[in-house]
């Protein structure tokens, strides 16, 4: 019983960074139909951002902020360069993925083949007894801020007026333009708040499953998952998309691990059958 609980808790707390990484990733697909590839190394500069300032200040806190900061900038870059071929989306694609292509060579050139860990503050470190069983601190905390981010975005969708113009835009963003909203504003605005998540989930991450040159694609492809199950635009869709991406990937390499990505994309697979755009997606 402990051991199943155990690996439930590894799901929900991988769920949670998955979550982190996906919900901006599925605001920007969805409110400005770009299929962000960059979004994988967008985490990885988090978690190497992070991981400097951490080190410099002996300072997690101020490690996230920077991480948070710095790949909210990098993504102002990236949407000032998609301007340029708005409405070609095979450009785009190939844009975000030669973006994120660079970034990892720039990294690795700094960095090198290294693996690098996120220092954690004392109070967060060792494990904590509960429920019979011992567990880390650090997941823990990971699982409290992806709930905590949770419910602050589910605010910022349906109790402020940014939601309100981000959940339009998402439903028709030319409708949105006509009635004299400046939608570029709040593309904007979306895009460096995805970026930001991306940021602070590569900070987390890059504490527990430690910061290396192929971490970006890694994450990259489970977002996707994420978003393919759940469907695009949706804050519920991320949530119950990482749950399930992060379930499946869990007891998938415990009890199938000759078959773990298999025991993925198989149900999604399935998923898309019936449900093309989806759980929460919708046709558009």
């Amino acid at each position: 019983m402990s051991f199943t609980l155990f690996q439930i808790f590894n799901g929900l707390t991988f769920a949670a960074l998955l979550f982190l990484v996906a919900s901006g990733f599925t605001l920007i697909f969805g409110l400005m139909r770009i299929v962000n590839l960059a979004h994988g190394a967008m985490y990885l500069m988090g978690g190497y951002v992070a991981y400097v300032v951490a080190v410099s200040t002996q300072s997690f806190i101020l490690g996230v902020a920077a991480a948070a900061v710095a790949v909210a900038l990098l993504g102002l870059v990236e949407q000032s360069l998609l301007r340029f071929v708005k409405g070609a989306e095979l450009r785009q694609v190939l844009m975000t993925l030669g973006l994120a292509l660079m970034l990892n060579d720039a990294a690795l050139v700094i960095f090198g083949g290294d693996t690098f860990s996120v220092p954690t503050p004392q109070l967060l470190q060792g494990p904590l007894e509960f429920f019979g069983m011992t567990y880390p601190r650090y997941r823990l905390f990971v699982l409290l801020v992806g709930v905590i981010v949770l419910v602050l975005l589910w605010l910022l969708m349906n109790r402020t007026r940014l939601g309100a113009l981000i959940r339009a835009g998402v439903d028709d963003a030319e409708t949105v333009e006509a009635m004299g909203v400046n939608i570029r504003k709040v593309f904007v605005i979306t895009f460096m708040l995805g970026m930001a998540l991306a940021g602070v989930a590569g900070a987390m991450g890059g504490a527990f499953l430690s910061l290396y040159p192929t971490a970006d694609s890694e994450i990259l492809v489970f977002s996707l998952a994420v978003v393919i199950i759940g469907g695009r635009g949706s804050l519920a869709g991320a949530a119950l998309g990482s749950i399930a991406v992060a379930m499946l990937s869990t007891f998938g390499q415990v009890w199938f691990p000759e078959l773990a990505y298999f025991v993925i994309f198989g149900p999604m697979a399935l998923l898309l059958a019936f449900r093309p755009h989806g759980l929460f997606g919708r046709a558009v």
